[in-house]
């Protein structure tokens, strides 16, 4: 096996760089831990093998959400999995920043979910982990409906404040 050229080393280091930032993306668009690892090992071998055709001193981000974009569109296809509108995609991917979701937010994120009620983590697991409808939720722990929206509801709230503190902390979780 060839030794990568120095160019393909310099896109990948790129990678490694804006690999939380890549990664909260692929959150965005297929909210499963398992499947977004899935989608990121594939997104490394295309921007490996398509590290000619990107020019250094561009964007990296925006080259990389493009491939993720597709990687997630491919890839939930073959899981029998519909994918979210391309209007919705381009929206999505325009409104990233690219200093969105860098590391240490996510590590914030982690410890906010931890904080979370055990029954309401759940709820947030079913539903943005493992892709489940609130009325799926519901018939799985024996509820309501409106009383699993109005968990989801509550348990958004306090990510949101946690995340909030967070911030106004200067990003000391």
């Amino acid at each position: 096996m060839a030794e990568p050229d120095d160019h393909v080393l310099k896109v990948q280091q790129l990678f490694v760089r804006h690999h939380g930032q890549l990664s909260a993306f692929v959150m965005t668009l297929w909210p499963d831990f398992s499947r977004a690892d899935d989608v990121m090992q594939e997104v490394f071998l295309t921007v490996t093998a398509k590290a000619r055709e990107f020019s250094l001193g561009t964007s990296f981000l925006a080259w990389g959400r493009a491939i993720v974009r597709f990687k997630v569109i491919e890839m939930r296809r073959s899981a029998g999995l519909r994918s979210p509108s391309p209007e919705m995609l381009d929206s999505l991917t325009a409104a990233c920043p690219d200093e969105w979701a860098g590391d240490d937010q996510l590590a914030a994120l982690t410890k906010c979910l931890g904080q979370l009620a055990p029954k309401a983590r759940e709820i947030v697991s079913l539903r943005y982990q493992r892709e489940h409808s609130p009325p799926e939720i519901a018939a799985l722990l024996s509820r309501s409906v409106n009383s699993i929206n109005v968990a989801l509801s509550k348990a958004r709230a306090a990510l949101r404040e946690c995340m909030d503190h967070y911030r106004r902390a200067g990003g000391v979780a």
